[in-house]
């Protein structure tokens, strides 16, 4: 059982004061309104202040922020950080309300909201809005997150973290977190809404209009937030390009971003049949994969299955390499190998034996060792990284990413329940490559392959954007230059539109480039005419978008004079457009309340849900030690002390003391921190902590009592078995993957045909025939066996097709084979 660490609160079931969380979401074609209200109520006998730590999807553009007390409505404003921390501790010191919602500085997707000075028996209603556009899916579809489950931030060792940047989190079982959900969601669109599908139970969809234009949705009654809220929106005719024009608001100068229209271009780029159905054979092709605790179970072995499908589908010519990293990192190779049987299965005998046995989530040192090795002379460098983790320095990943990207293309997959989409994202938009999230029962396999399919794509170079407006008017670029393009697949311009020009007028906007030595374009012409009832979401996400290429530009350059003139660019800009940032914050204060709240302030920190593998029970620890699973509330600024406690669950299966397991997950503790001498006296509560822990484990989430390994799914099984040039072999292992004797495999081959033809043509009709709903899996190592086959120019394939169809049953033609 815990006790309190600087009001922590856990299994004691002490009263908190958040109730419930409401969220309203609307959804116009790909951009999505979220609004949040966190209603509060202070059940205590003395004034509180309540923190709570939560995500955000990484992405958004947080734009509003206020309070009501009583009848009192107070609307925050944004300041400078520092400035607004200041406010809010004199806020406090002076016995009035106020409210702080701040960013972490080391992560885009992690807030901070403070309530100060909540008297007791009063009630408090935060309102949050952010604006955020949506994904597009594998299928089409386009994803919706809400986090509900913050998992905590691993904290590379030897890392203090800039001042305020230490986001630590308080966690409980999802079970016992005590407020509660309510969610809908509102859908329009020019194109259908064809249907809505969640992770989560939900109401039936409810079309509003004849043309099925307009549908609302809900969370079925009951939902325990104890996960992730996803929703994916499928519109017919999705991929169309569009552009939305957005008039700028009218008490802002014209001449700056919020004063003059702005424009969205959601580009679609459609790339010549000839070159997508040609495959690349060459490339290197860096696999990094996620072995911290957290992946044990089903998802270690799931992506164990991935990289065999992977290394099964790489074209021969390529080169490749497997790093694997938790708190440590391993590689198999010293240096990328070419791809060959003798290479592929020295990999595979690796990968076998692989388990979330690494400790914590240090993805820096890695990345840093991959980036270390000059790239291989006419072999694009293609990394892939795997991971369901949540880390501290995100912003320092990405920005390493981004230092690379002009000889890597990087592609990110998100795997599990809270998985960090700022640094899933971050990773593919930084490294021109694509993400992907695999969530609930989802197959990992099918959207890796997607993924693997674009990197295999020609990569396109010497991208332009250029513009064709009317006389009078000019354009700035708001978004960064457009990297990476990909079939199908969305690419978003924001630009600012100054001068003026007719309603009636045109635009036009053309995207060059250049693909496998053919030069292309694709253009849209848009009328200048503004959208009605946009608000004012276009120039929120177009400041959001500028906000983050500053941010990121200030860190390359934070020990140049030029790193201070971008952050007081970034503040400039997020105060005018109301759109939070890392240097600023939301402040609200309740001047209203004519008397001072009397009594010393208690600090009560919100719990978020978490996802635990094992119970808590029987094993004291005393505080600062740890700062992975649970954690001491956090540090802000200056004002706390408290060391940090944390640890991923489920992380080692060595036999023995699980004590001797934890001690391997210590990490160094945050320096201790000064209270306020303004604040010193107010705030009450004791650091320390005491935590247990047994070796028990929940059968369904932890491995480490392994049970008999189940056969291997029979497409896996058969995918095993091929070689690394495409063919199979005629052995008694393909005739146990196929369901026959050896006897009965080898009776009906044609006299005239190669053994190793007969194998291949059979492998290749059992897959047609049997696992055509899984052929996005295996499509790419099926071409690579076609190729094997034409180049053998063998005889009789007719004949062997028909004689496999009778020996499996199945009635596959040739020309579906494609030999």
């Amino acid at each position: 059982m815990m006790v309190n660490c600087c009001g922590l609160l856990g299994t004691n079931k002490e009263p908190v004061p958040l109730k419930s969380v409401e969220v309203e979401l609307e959804v116009r074609d790909h951009v999505a309104t979220v609004v949040s209200t966190l209603n509060y109520e202070n059940k205590e006998d003395k004034p509180l202040e309540a923190v709570f730590v939560f995500p955000l999807p990484g992405d958004a553009a947080v734009c509003h922020f206020s309070a009501k007390i009583g009848q009192t409505h107070i609307v925050a404003e944004v300041k400078e950080k520092q400035e607004a921390r200041e406010e809010y501790d004199d806020a406090l010191s002076s016995g009035q309300q106020a409210f702080l919602l701040e960013e972490s500085e080391q992560s885009p997707d992690i807030f901070s909201l403070s309530v100060g000075s909540l008297p007791p028996g009063e009630s408090a209603s935060i309102r949050l809005e952010y604006v955020i556009e949506l994904a597009v899916q594998a299928d089409e579809g386009l994803r919706f997150c809400l986090p509900a489950v913050l998992n905590p931030r691993y904290q590379p060792q030897g890392s203090g973290g800039s001042e305020g940047g230490n986001v630590q989190v308080t966690s409980v079982p999802a079970s016992l977190v005590p407020y509660s959900l309510s969610f809908s969601a509102r859908v329009s669109s020019p194109r259908p809404v064809s249907k809505v599908e969640s992770n989560c139970p939900l109401d039936p969809l409810q079309h509003l209009n004849t043309e099925q234009t307009q549908a609302t949705v809900k969370l079925a009654a009951g939902h325990k937030f104890d996960r992730d809220v996803e929703l994916l929106i499928y519109y017919k005719d999705a991929h169309q390009p569009t552009a939305v024009v957005e008039a700028g608001q009218a008490s802002s100068k014209p001449g700056t971003l919020m004063g003059d229209p702005v424009v969205m271009l959601s580009l679609y780029p459609e790339f010549p049949q000839a070159v997508m159905s040609s495959v690349a054979s060459c490339g290197e092709f860096v696999f990094l994969l996620d072995r911290s605790g957290s992946m044990s179970g089903g998802q270690i072995k799931h992506a164990r299955d991935t990289l065999l499908l992977l290394l099964k589908s790489v074209p021969l010519g390529c080169y490749f390499n497997i790093y694997s990293f938790g708190s440590s990192y391993e590689h198999i190779f010293p240096k990328s190998v070419e791809y060959n049987q003798k290479t592929m299965e020295e990999a595979l005998k690796k990968v076998d034996k692989m388990e979330a046995d690494l400790g914590g989530t240090e993805i820096l040192k890695p990345l840093k060792h991959i980036y270390s090795h000059p790239c291989i002379p006419n072999q694009p460098r293609q990394l892939f990284v795997f991971t369901d983790g949540e880390v501290g320095n995100t912003k320092e990943v990405i920005n390493l990413v981004k230092q690379n990207s002009g000889s890597h293309r990087c592609f990110s997959f998100g795997i599990g329940e809270g998985a960090s989409s700022a640094l899933i994202n971050g990773l593919a938009k930084e490294g021109g490559g694509h993400a992907q999230f695999i969530t609930g029962t989802d197959r990992m396999q099918p959207k890796v392959m997607q993924s693997l399919r674009f990197a295999l794509q020609p990569a396109v170079v010497d991208i332009s954007v250029t513009w064709d407006l009317p006389k009078g008017v000019s354009v700035t670029a708001l978004s960064p230059p457009i990297t990476a393009l990909f079939q199908g697949q969305r690419s978003l311009v924001y630009a600012q539109l100054t001068g003026q020009s007719s309603e009636a007028s045109e635009g036009c906007v053309t995207v060059k480039y250049s693909l496998a030595g053919h030069p292309s374009q694709n253009q849209l012409h848009f009328s200048l005419r503004p959208a009605e009832d946009t608000g004012l979401t276009v120039h929120r996400l177009a400041a959001r978008t500028l906000i983050r290429s500053l941010e990121m530009e200030q860190r390359e350059r934070e020990e140049e004079e030029d790193g201070g003139a971008k952050k007081k660019k970034v503040v400039e800009l997020s105060v005018q457009s109301g759109v939070s940032s890392a240097f600023t914050a939301f402040i609200a204060v309740n001047k209203d309340n004519s008397e001072a709240i009397q009594g010393p302030l208690v600090r009560r920190n919100v719990p978020t849900p978490m996802m635990m593998n094992c119970r808590l029970q029987n094993m004291s620890y005393g505080a600062p030690v740890m700062n992975s699973m649970m954690e001491c509330s956090m540090v802000r600024r200056t004002k706390r002390s408290c060391g940090a406690l944390g640890m991923d669950t489920c992380e080692s299966r060595e036999k023995g003391n699980v004590f001797s397991n934890m001690k391997k997950k210590l990490v160094a503790s945050m320096n201790p921190q000064k209270n306020s001498p303004k604040r010193r006296g107010v705030l009450q509560g004791s650091c320390h902590m005491s935590l247990s822990l047994s070796s028990e484990c929940d059968e369904d989430q932890c491995d480490s009592n392994l049970p008999k390994q189940p056969s291997r799914d029979p497409l896996l099984q058969l995918v095993s078995l091929q070689k690394a040039t495409g063919c199979w072999v005629l052995d008694p292992d393909l005739a146990a993957a196929l369901g026959k004797t050896s006897e009965e495999v080898e009776k009906p081959k044609p006299a005239s045909v190669n053994q190793d033809v007969w194998a291949t043509i059979l492998a290749l009709i059992w897959l047609h025939g049997f696992k055509m709903d899984a052929q996005e899996e295996w499509e790419l190592l099926a071409m690579k066996a076609v190729s094997w086959l034409r180049a053998q120019k063998a005889s009789c394939v007719k004949e062997s097709v028909e004689a496999g169809n009778a020996l499996l049953g199945c009635n596959v033609q040739n020309d579906a084979l494609g030999i």
